[in-house]
């Protein structure tokens, strides 16, 4: 496989976003995830030419329970910006959904890092090295049909990422973090569709708890490379609590968090 193959599937990739148009899945025997990751990072380049900024990452597929919903057995990341990251922590408004082709919800615990943090830190140093953490929704979103797809063809298209709106921020210097640390393993998140419970999800789900997710993250993308490590300032969100659901206009989703100091979400899609 050469570069210029690379350079033309990153670009078809995001003229297909641009133009809210779904797309074939690559040839497996092209798209390696070694090769998916460099395609990642030159959207990623051709994005931020453009003005956009990239403000943090975005795991996904931390929740083992929808691995074999999707057929994919292992975390990915991806790259999270400025344009799609929303602070609805105020009086809500409307969220439109016009820019997605199939978009899902998907309720997640966010961390911004007050320094960048170090792999194989322990969670006492990981919780210090973060300036606050959040819940919120994100919308993932398929440029390939009816959500069918490899690993690789995900982390070629953006990690799924949308969007990611985040609720009320939980600043760290509240915290006690062994009882943070303790309870990140057995939160539970509510997910509701115009008032109608449709799953319950605890920390433990995404990978023993979001901090394990976290620490996952940074191990990963510190042995990469090509990639730089995540740095202080970040925000990572750490995959859904939950499973997805498909998301439409007119529908109203909300969260009710048990175990965690959050304050619960709800948003009113357009």
């Amino acid at each position: 496989m050469t570069a210029t193959w690379e350079e033309n599937r990153a670009r078809h990739i995001l003229d297909a976003r641009r133009d809210r148009r779904q797309i074939a899945c690559a040839d497996p025997e092209d798209l390696s995830m070694e090769a998916a990751y460099r395609i990642s990072r030159r959207i990623r380049d051709l994005r931020s030419s453009e003005g956009e900024r990239v403000i943090g990452r975005k795991l996904g597929f931390t929740n083992r329970t929808i691995w074999d919903e999707y057929q994919v057995h292992a975390p990915i990341w991806g790259y999270m910006y400025d344009t799609t990251f929303h602070d609805v922590s105020a009086a809500p408004i409307p969220f439109s959904l016009a820019p997605f082709c199939e978009p899902r919800i998907e309720p997640e615990i966010a961390f911004a890092f007050a320094r960048a943090p170090r792999a194989r830190e322990s969670d006492d140093e990981l919780l210090g090295a973060i300036a606050w953490y959040a819940h919120g929704f994100e919308i993932v979103d398929s440029l390939y049909r009816d959500w069918k797809f490899k690993a690789a063809d995900t982390v070629a298209a953006f990690g799924l990422h949308g969007a990611y709106l985040c609720g009320p921020r939980r600043q760290m210097t509240d915290e006690d973090a062994a009882m943070l640390s303790s309870a990140l393993k057995t939160f539970q998140i509510e997910i509701a569709r115009d008032g109608e419970t449709v799953d319950i999800g605890h920390g433990g789900n995404v990978l023993g708890s979001p901090l394990s997710a976290l620490r996952h993250a940074i191990e990963v993308i510190a042995n990469d490379p090509d990639a730089e490590p995540i740095g202080a300032g970040e925000i990572v969100t750490t995959g859904t609590v939950t499973r997805a659901f498909p998301v439409k206009p007119g529908e109203t989703w909300a969260t009710t968090v048990n175990g965690l100091p959050l304050d619960n979400l709800r948003i009113v899609f357009a």
